[in-house]
Formats: C-alpha cells, structure tokens, sequence
C-alpha cells in the first residue's frame, strides 16, 4: 500500500550524506515524498538533491529550511531573501516538485482525502530564553552564551527588514490560504520549523529556541484539522503529541549526529496514514 513519507535536513554537502540520498527509493509504487527543509546551502545541491528524489516519487513537496535560504560566498547563486526563495521555487517548478506557492494537494486515502500543506513560515524570536520579554534581550542572552544560529550571517530578509518581519508576512501569506479551505478539511502542515515550542524543550542550549519558530502558530494544528504536523531544523527525530496530533520530526541532520544515533541515517518517516500513537 502507497503512502505518505517524509524526511529533512538531508545536507548533502556532505559525501556520506549524498551517497544516503543517492540510494534513497521508495517503499512502494505511487509513494509520496515531503522534503522538510535543510537540503543544503548551495543552489545546485539543493537541485541536484531534489532532481534525485523527484525522479523516483510519484509527488516530492519541498519547504525551504533555513540554510536553503542562506547565501554563502561559495555559492554562484548569490540572490538573498526573498529573491533566493523565488528562484528555488522556479527551479522547483521546473522538476515538478511542490512548494509552499503551490496548490496544496489532496492525498486520497483508504481513510478518507488528507491535504497536504508545504508551509514557509520561519521564525520571530518569540521563543525566548528565560529572563528575556523582548528579541533584544534574548538575543543578548544568545550573544553572552556564544549560542548564536549562523543565519544571523548568511539568511538575509531582503527586501523585509528584519527576519520577524518576513515571518510575520509569510504567515499572514499562509493564514489566509489555510483559512480559505473547505470546513472540515483534514490536513498535514508541514514547515521546517516546529509549529509549537514543546519540541525545543529539550534542547541542549535553550537560548538557541529562538530561531526555531513562532508562538503565533501554537494553535494552528487543531485550528486548520492536522491529521500530522511535519517539520525539521531541530535534528532531535521524534514525534511528540499535541492536543492528540503527531507532531513528526524527520531530521536526518550532520553524519557526527546519526552516527552518535546508531551508526547509519534513518529514511523517510510515514506521515500517512497516520502511524498509531506508541
């Protein structure tokens, strides 16, 4: 039986992590594929990744993650913010692969038809290390603890003026495209970043939450009838419940790390049909 599968935070800028990809296929023909963010930094990985994985799925959706959006200096697509965005969307466009300027599509279940919503929605400093009530404060607490997230350097909002200011456009952007379908519509949200806090909570070093998400989306898996939430960034792959929703990271993160967790990457997690609560 097909199904609904997603991963992220593939990397392929490192060998071991291309050769995981290389060899990635799917479980079953008519398989769908999520790729939630963090392919790589440089453009033509991010195209040759998704290029690999569009060939094999019957439908690939891609979010961006953060360092997608990054421009580095070794990069011949030097484009910044949002110009970056569009021109990964084009390219995304011209493999066949979903983004989150895409109509959402339906996946039509034994259980019933599930939208699947690709999400860019990034992040506004609102999850904040204890003893900050403003971004300014916590980003002192950052800056003091030398916990700092490298987008501060590479992820550029041209032309928003701020991070916060592209995340509070992009998420009056998605609002209103959610809001708009039909009552009673069942839903997967995917976004590469955690759409409630609890996930961060175990971070090693909690000032660096703040480049994680939104409050503004802490109610929005039941608001917009998640089935699953999808998402990435954290490279802590787990699935934590919310209000009886999965919430599904499916990270496969730096090769120090899967080594650490048992010697060779996991593939892609299930989204639908929804796996039994544990």
């Amino acid at each position: 039986m097909s199904g609904v599968y997603a991963i992220s935070d593939l990397h392929v800028g490192f060998p071991e992590n291309r050769a995981f990809v290389e060899a990635l296929k799917p479980e079953a023909p008519g398989d769908w594929l999520i790729v939630a963010g963090d392919v790589a930094e440089r453009f033509a990985d991010v195209e040759w990744a998704l290029g690999v994985l569009a060939g094999r799925w019957e439908r690939v959706l891609w979010v961006p993650g953060n360092h997608e959006l990054w421009t580095v200096k070794n990069d011949p697509v030097a484009l910044r913010g949002e110009a970056r965005y569009r021109r990964l969307v084009d390219m995304c466009r011209r493999l066949g692969v979903l983004t989150p300027e895409d109509p959402y599509p339906v996946w039509e279940g034994e259980d019933g038809p599930v939208t699947v919503a690709p999400l860019f929605l990034l992040y506004d400093y609102t999850f904040r290390p204890d003893g900050a009530s403003t971004k300014e404060e916590a980003l002192a607490i950052a800056h003091e603890s030398g916990v700092v997230c490298t987008d501060e350097v590479y992820l550029h909002p041209d032309p928003h003026p701020t991070r916060d200011a592209w995340c509070d456009a992009r998420i009056a952007y998605t609002e209103e495209r959610l809001a708009a379908l039909a009552p009673g519509t069942r839903t997967v949200l995917v976004n590469h970043w955690p759409l409630v806090r609890e996930p961060t909570h175990v971070l090693w070093y909690p000032e660096f939450a703040q480049w994680c998400g939104t409050e503004r989306t802490a109610g929005w898996h039941s608001r917009f009838g998640a089935v699953a939430v999808v998402y990435g960034h954290l490279h802590i792959p787990r699935t934590i419940w919310t209000d009886g929703v999965p919430h599904i990271e499916v990270s496969v993160g730096y090769p120090r790390e899967w080594r650490r967790h048992g010697g060779e990457p996991k593939g892609p997690r299930r989204v639908l049909p929804v796996p039994a609560r544990s």
